[in-house]
């Protein structure tokens, strides 16, 4: 065991601590990236199980000048918890069981509950927590917010950082803080709880949080649809967006992405039992032309398969060729024919299969290599394929990521996405808050 290690087994316990080339390591050094050859080091890994623990972390870390790297569970696509050495600070033990204020309409929970889990717990009071990203079942509240995190819902409900009350943060260079209130309104500072969502880890650990729920929607209508190309597909989504409805979610799978070879669109309807079903039966009437199949489920079995499904997708499609590079760019829903069929033209010229799905009310799109994971020469081709799509959704007004985050992955297109008054402006704000630049170092900056 490294000296660090020992400092740190003093500092929390030897329990919860793992030196960096100690049994159980590997799990903590790499992401969802590792399809794509990326796996870092670190001299130890801690498992702090308390917001205090987190604070004698950072305190430790400034006063050394090592630098950390937060984890969650490990579920992100941008490489944001894969560490260059120094301290992995892992908040999967800083657990609780979330607590739900029913007159307030919010829940209080530390930073390693599920999704899933806060869902269900919010469920269970007749109360509803909308985002959903595709990991679930597995990633933690605290990572959701890290990298704002979205889903199939974020069309009508918003990604995580709508729905976030107030914040428990560790910032430098040791100090437990609060941003925001529990409060409908808050204007007596800065927005800092803002700035802290979706920062990847660079400007503070989150530890808990306070997020808002809704009452819980009585009923869910999803229509699926296949279509024979990806005009039609593209069409029907652009009736469903010219119905007049707001649908709480519309999903699109190019053909390239489904075992059928159809491109599919999913949308759904929720709220009381009639206005579901009121607004489901518009939905089916938009996607009707031109289908190939077209299905409305109504029980609760058949509607959760087939969610189970649609968050299978990414699954499905890696396990093709053993990996793939996945990249969630947002261009303007109205370009949506041309980005899709541009992703597999760029696959094409870069001789790598490509696929997407993705959120088709706001344009996010989930843009997929798919690679030999072995095959060093063929990463190197996904990543130039990569770099091809982020200047084409630049071209388009659009953005490099929508709920991934930046992360490593993406950082060398940031000062092409970005102007130099803007960069430099992050820059001081990661200043401000991390003068020693120990937090998540090499992430989220150019």
């Amino acid at each position: 065991m490294t000296a660090l290690a020992d400092d740190l087994s003093r500092l929390l316990g030897a329990e919860n601590v793992i030196a960096g080339d100690g049994p159980g390591a590997q799990a903590y050094l790499g992401d969802a990236t590792e399809s794509r050859g990326l796996h870092g080091a670190a001299e130890a890994i801690a498992l702090p199980t308390s917001p205090a623990q987190v604070v004698a972390l950072v305190a430790y870390a400034y006063a050394q000048d090592v630098p950390l790297t937060p984890r969650g569970a490990g579920t992100g696509f941008s490489g944001g918890a894969v560490p260059a050495g120094g301290i992995v600070i892992a908040t999967e033990r800083l657990t609780g069981v979330p607590r739900v204020d029913l007159d307030g309409w919010a829940i209080d929970t530390p930073a390693a509950a599920t999704t899933a889990a806060l869902r269900e717990r919010a469920a269970q009071h007749g109360l509803h927590y909308p985002p959903d990203p595709g990991s679930q079942e597995v990633s933690l509240i605290g990572g959701n917010i890290a990298t704002n995190a979205g889903g199939p819902h974020t069309f009508k409900y918003g990604v995580t950082g709508r729905w976030v009350e107030t914040l428990d943060v560790v910032l430098a260079p040791g100090e437990l803080v609060t941003l925001g209130a529990p409060v409908a309104k808050d204007v007596s500072s800065y927005d800092l709880r803002s700035l802290l969502i979706g920062s990847e880890g660079t400007l503070g650990i989150i530890c808990g949080a306070r997020l808002r729920l809704i009452p819980r929607p009585e009923c869910r209508r999803p229509v699926l649809a296949a279509y024979p190309d990806t005009v039609t597909g593209v069409a029907a989504i652009h009736a469903v967006l010219a119905s007049g409805i707001v649908p709480a979610a519309l999903e699109y799978l190019d053909a390239r992405a489904t075992e059928d070879g159809r491109f599919t669109v999913l949308a759904e309807a929720d709220g009381s039992s009639a206005a579901a079903a009121e607004q489901a039966a518009i939905l089916t009437e938009a996607m009707a032309p031109g289908a190939l199949t077209l299905r409305a489920p109504t029980e609760a079995a058949e509607i959760a398969a087939l969610w189970r499904w649609r968050d299978g997708v990414s699954l499905t499609v890696t396990a093709r060729r053993g990996g793939k590079v996945s990249e969630d760019i947002v261009i303007s829903p109205a370009h949506l024919t041309e980005a899709i069929e541009t992703i597999a033209e760029i696959g094409a010229r870069h001789d790598l299969p490509a696929c997407s799905w993705g959120h088709a009310a706001d344009g996010n799109l989930h843009a997929t290599f798919l690679i030999d994971r072995t095959d060093a020469e063929e990463i190197d081709r996904a990543e130039a394929a990569a770099s091809e799509l982020f200047d084409y959704a630049l071209s388009l007004g659009g953005s490099l990521t929508g709920e991934h985050g930046i992360g490593t992955v993406k950082r060398a297109a940031v000062a092409r996405a970005l102007s130099p008054a803007v960069i430099a402006l992050n820059a001081a704000v990661k200043a401000t808050l991390d003068p020693k630049g120990l937090l998540n170092p090499g992430v989220k900056l150019p």
